[in-house]
């Protein structure tokens, strides 16, 4: 039972035939670094799901909570003129969640997703279940699918 996840979220995992094992955490998983620390997991493992607009259009780039979007190499991936930062109002607006507890899928509308393929070197990752304070772990790959993303290198990098 997904009791403590997000309504819409359990919506979307009924509506999938997901069940999965949510978890809920008190003093909150917000950031990528407070989420590693409650579950006890590398800040790598932990899924960010981040609402970039690319000439206007919102879309979605899952990215391990150790890295950094290369907003440059979204731009060529997805072949925008522009790729900005989404503000609160059109994340929530596209997710149906508000910053910091957004899930990789079960949005409100339909987007174009980008995974970095750094998340792909995880046997498990976990992600937001559309709150600040609920998470739940995945295999990277099927978390992909059910996602709809497409894989790509997307991170910023030293060099």
């Amino acid at each position: 039972m997904t009791t403590s996840a997000h309504p819409l979220f359990a919506e979307a995992l009924d509506g999938l035939g997901l069940e999965l094992a949510v978890r809920a955490f008190p003093e909150g998983t917000r950031t990528a670094v407070d989420a590693a620390a409650a579950i006890g997991c590398e800040l790598s493992q932990i899924v960010k799901s981040l609402i970039f607009a690319a000439d206007g259009v919102p879309v979605l780039v899952l990215m391990d909570g150790a890295s950094r979007v290369d907003v440059e190499a979204v731009r060529r991936e997805l072949g925008a003129g522009k790729v900005t930062r989404a503000d609160a109002a059109l994340v929530r607006e596209t997710t149906g969640y508000a910053i910091g507890g957004v899930p990789p899928f079960g949005h409100r509308t339909r987007t174009r997703v980008l995974a970095d393929r750094r998340l792909l070197g995880h046997d498990v990752v976990w992600a937001a279940a559309g709150t600040p304070n609920t998470v739940f772990p995945m295999g990277p790959q099927e978390l992909v699918e059910y996602a709809g993303a497409t894989v790509a290198d997307v991170r910023e990098t030293d060099g």
